[in-house]
């Protein structure tokens, strides 16, 4: 390597360093913590740790509580993921096309991406409130959105969808974007219009885009923490319905100081959602169109 080059490696070295010593701060030092707690006990007064082997995971497997909010994390996305998927597809669809003021509703549905989760959570929590919130007032009925147990799971999924419209349906409209028009143009004169050229045409060159956003919505959803975490009361008789896997984490964690347990309860998510991933890569080829 003559001496240019070499400077020119120690100088791109220099420049990226700062990243890698933030990845390795920040995401891979504590992925091994993570992992090493998940075999120990907190020691007396949540200080130091003392190795327990599978102690956690025996716990674990055994925690019906460990289920229970398992199955709310699934149960969000069942509910949210196909709105998350269906409604900012057609919003992009229909401001892929050329209609006045699109680019003023382009930012109207893109404005929950931009505002801060504790601010919309707190705006969602007032027009909640069973007393004088917006919602009840519109409705003329006091209906106990995040108190009734039967619906609280809906109230947190309709804020859920809300807030990634405006992402999804960006990305929906940048796969859009690189559709050539000339399938439309042959399709419109063999007859394949509207709904059919959407089906036959749209779907299929946007599946890439459709499989991303399913997959990232599915991990997201998994590890849902903040809306229930800020919409909610944990005194609530509807809390245990909306408990996610990733709450259960941060009560033993950080309410508790049972580092060890709820590191092995991260680690049991982790796995979770590493066969969903596993099984949606294993059916990409089935569905996916990359030609």
């Amino acid at each position: 390597m003559s001496a240019r080059k070499r400077s020119e490696s120690i100088w791109g070295l220099l420049f990226v360093l700062p990243t890698i010593i933030g990845l390795l701060v920040l995401n891979y030092y504590p992925i091994v913590q993570i992992v090493y707690q998940s075999f120990c006990k907190t020691g007396d007064f949540g200080l130091g740790n003392v190795f327990i082997g599978f102690g956690n995971y025996a716990k674990l497997f055994k925690d019906p509580e460990v289920y229970r909010c398992l199955w709310n994390s699934i149960k969000y996305s069942v509910l949210s993921i196909p709105l998350t998927l269906l409604i900012p597809l057609v919003l992009a669809v229909l401001l892929n096309k050329k209609i006045k003021f699109r680019d003023f509703y382009r930012t109207v549905y893109f404005l929950p991406m931009v505002c801060a989760p504790a601010a919309v959570a707190m705006v969602w929590k007032w027009m909640y409130n069973q007393d004088y919130g917006l919602l009840n007032h519109l409705l003329g009925r006091k209906i106990s959105w995040v108190t009734d147990p039967k619906i609280a799971m809906l109230s947190v999924v309709v804020v859920g969808v809300w807030s990634a419209i405006g992402n999804n349906m960006i990305l929906f409209l940048g796969g859009l974007q690189e559709i050539p028009k000339d399938y439309y143009e042959a399709a419109q004169i063999d007859g394949c219009t509207g709904v059919k050229a959407f089906f036959h045409i749209t779907v299929p060159l946007i599946s890439p885009m459709l499989f991303f956003v399913l997959q990232t919505g599915i991990i997201g959803a998994l590890q849902l923490f903040d809306l229930p975490f800020m919409i909610m009361d944990n005194s609530s008789r509807a809390w245990p319905s909306v408990k996610t896997i990733t709450y259960l984490f941060y009560e033993y964690a950080f309410e508790k100081s049972n580092r060890g347990y709820g590191s092995a309860i991260v680690m049991f998510t982790m796995a979770v959602i590493g066969v969903i991933t596993i099984i949606l890569q294993k059916s990409e080829k089935k569905w996916v169109c990359y030609d």
